[in-house]
């Protein structure tokens, strides 16, 4: 479900149009993300080490609204939540987008999201998603401890669904730390809603009840 925003009561709504005229609406930014809890606990559980940050990452996004803001015909709608639409590694080096609805619960989310991976390494091509906008786009770069990373677009193509990825896992004295990148639109979101999504989903990692 989703509803319409009020643009015209909007505190930002200056803030959407300016941006909105840009060739290239997205910003984005590259922090490290502490996982030591999180590895810890899908190994004690498991249970995939990439689903369980993707579930936590997804909790954390729909939790600060501006993540569920999506432009459609000049609209601004608010979804009730949103879901993932990852990139899934194939055997042979290739990729495939998947699409896995939102569950609050990981057990729930784990199977459903399991499934869609069985289902997208057992398929050829690139297989486009059938997801929409109400989704969050992802991607995972288990090979490279990046600093800094661009995303391909087609700028005539309209499109204002955030999108984070994660590189690789490393340690440092002990910690173990992951790379993780967030690009949003700015005419739906600023730093400041990016960090309050940073620091929710550093909790959510480091919660070992979740």
């Amino acid at each position: 479900m989703k509803h319409l925003l009020d643009i015209d009561t909007w505190a930002r709504k200056e803030h959407y149009e300016f941006f909105s005229r840009f060739e290239e609406p997205f910003f984005g930014v590259c922090v490290d993300i502490d996982c030591s809890i999180a590895w810890q606990q899908a190994n004690a559980m498991e249970t995939s080490f990439f689903l369980l940050y993707l579930h936590r990452s997804l909790v954390a996004a729909n939790e600060v609204t501006p993540f569920r803001y999506r432009i459609n015909d000049g609209k601004v709608w608010v979804y009730d939540t949103v879901g993932a639409s990852p990139t899934i590694n194939r055997p042979d080096s290739t990729f495939g987008f998947g699409y896995m609805d939102y569950y609050p619960d990981y057990a729930t989310f784990s199977v459903k999201a399991a499934e869609e991976v069985a289902r997208v390494r057992n398929s050829k091509g690139l297989v486009p998603a059938i997801s929409g906008e109400n989704v969050i786009h992802y991607s995972a770069l288990p090979w490279i401890d990046f600093s800094a990373v661009s995303h391909a677009r087609a700028f005539s193509f309209p499109d204002s669904c955030p999108k984070i990825s994660f590189g690789k896992m490393t340690e440092v004295q002990g910690c173990k730390r992951m790379s993780m990148s967030v690009h949003v639109h700015h005419g739906l979101m600023d730093g400041f809603h990016v960090g309050n999504f940073i620091d929710l989903f550093q909790q959510k990692m480091n919660d070992p009840l979740l």
